[in-house]
């Protein structure tokens, strides 16, 4: 497979980890990057760890407008990669707050849904989407009613969008526990404490970093002959 040398590839989400992972890995792979965030602190961040021909953007997720805009800026491209949203919010259902579950849905799969919606008329024929789930579409533990049903929600979506799109390749990474800002809302010793217990009982017998997940990310984005699948990188939970 060739490399993304005169590709340019739009990372929304793209100013911390698994975003700003994929941005590295993909520049140097020869890509032109656009990332994407909320705040232009951030952004502007970002960028002074890019090469200089990246470019950056703000743009709130959660707003039609924006994202409508945004994709108006920057023209024509080959790659969108989604990876942004909030800090995870784990709650038993018992005290899930609705209207806040669905403010939670807003960027991580409204967001996704209406950056698609006004990306795909740019994208290059022989280009791809990329988005973001994770394992526990599949395999959810107590607590997290509201994440396991965005990502069942994100992988339904990347199917309807492999037949719609085509012949645009549309697939999702489904990544486990990943060492990245997800996790800032719990507490530390709580956080150290479960990257710990994973390191031991993982068969890689680590954590897994951003940069790993990036690396799914540039195959995606490389892989002719791929579309309307979930690709899980998640250091073997899924079997113990």
């Amino acid at each position: 497979m060739d490399n993304l040398k005169n590709q340019r590839v739009v990372i929304l989400g793209g100013t911390s980890g698994l975003g700003l992972a994929t941005a590295h890995a993909a520049a140097a792979d020869g890509a032109e990057i656009i990332i994407v965030s909320s705040n232009q602190d951030r952004v502007n961040k970002a960028l002074a760890t890019l090469p200089e021909n990246s470019k950056g953007y703000t743009a709130d997720l959660s707003k039609e407008e924006e994202i409508s805009h945004l994709f108006e800026k920057t023209g024509t491209f080959d790659h969108l990669i989604f990876t942004a949203g909030d800090s995870l919010q784990l709650n038993m259902m018992e005290n899930v707050n609705i209207e806040e579950a669905r403010r939670y849905f807003n960027v991580r799969y409204w967001g996704a849904f209406t950056a698609i919606k006004y990306a795909a008329p740019h994208i290059s024929k022989k280009g791809s989407i990329v988005l973001t789930s994770g394992i526990v579409a599949t395999r959810p533990v107590k607590g997290w009613s509201l994440g396991s049903s965005i990502c069942a929600a994100m992988e339904g979506l990347t199917r309807a969008m492999a037949i719609e799109l085509a012949p645009v390749r549309v697939n999702i990474v489904s990544p486990g526990i990943i060492r990245t800002n997800l996790w800032a809302g719990m507490p530390e010793e709580d956080r150290e404490a479960m990257y710990k217990h994973l390191s031991e009982t993982l068969p890689v017998q680590r954590i897994g970093e951003a940069e790993d997940i990036a690396q799914t990310f540039l195959y995606l984005m490389h892989q002719p002959f791929c579309s309307g699948q979930t690709l899980i990188v998640d250091g073997g939970s899924v079997l113990v």
